[in-house]
């Protein structure tokens, strides 16, 4: 056996550029929702929050209610659109999260009623940038 692509569990080199391409489309898509929700009144609150079944986008303060957002990101349409990666099994443990966070962080304002939003963020390759909101996702 040589190189390291052959090892079990190694990736190509290609495959890594990939990796940290993607990762850096979802920074940039999870930055630019920020940025846009609060221009609509979302008052972030927390980003890249880590509970015990995962982790939230977004934690935010809109119209009296603390919202756990989720963001999806892509470059274009051929695996769908955004949405469509939002299963009823990721949305019931983004519901979980987002009730751990207000337990843990609201302090005073605890009994503010909380919900799930989720943007999609499509940053083609020719340009221009689109946001699409959905408000209290439910699973």
């Amino acid at each position: 056996m040589t190189g390291t692509a052959e090892r079990i569990g190694a990736q190509p080199p290609g495959d890594r550029r990939a990796s940290r391409a993607h990762t850096a489309l979802g920074r940039f898509g999870e930055d630019a929702a920020a940025r846009w929700l609060a221009e609509r009144g979302y008052v972030i609150a927390d980003r890249n929050w880590r509970g015990e079944a995962g982790e939230l986008d977004i934690v935010a303060q809109h119209a009296g209610w603390w919202v756990g957002v989720e963001v999806k990101t892509r470059s274009g349409l051929a695996f769908g659109d955004p949405f469509e990666s939002i299963d009823r099994r990721k949305l019931t443990r983004l519901h979980r999260l987002t009730a751990a966070w207000v337990r843990t962080h609201a302090g005073e304002r605890r009994g503010t009623p909380w919900r799930v939003d989720a943007v999609a963020v499509l940053v083609p390759r020719t340009g221009g940038i689109r946001f699409d909101l959905l408000q209290d996702v439910r699973p």
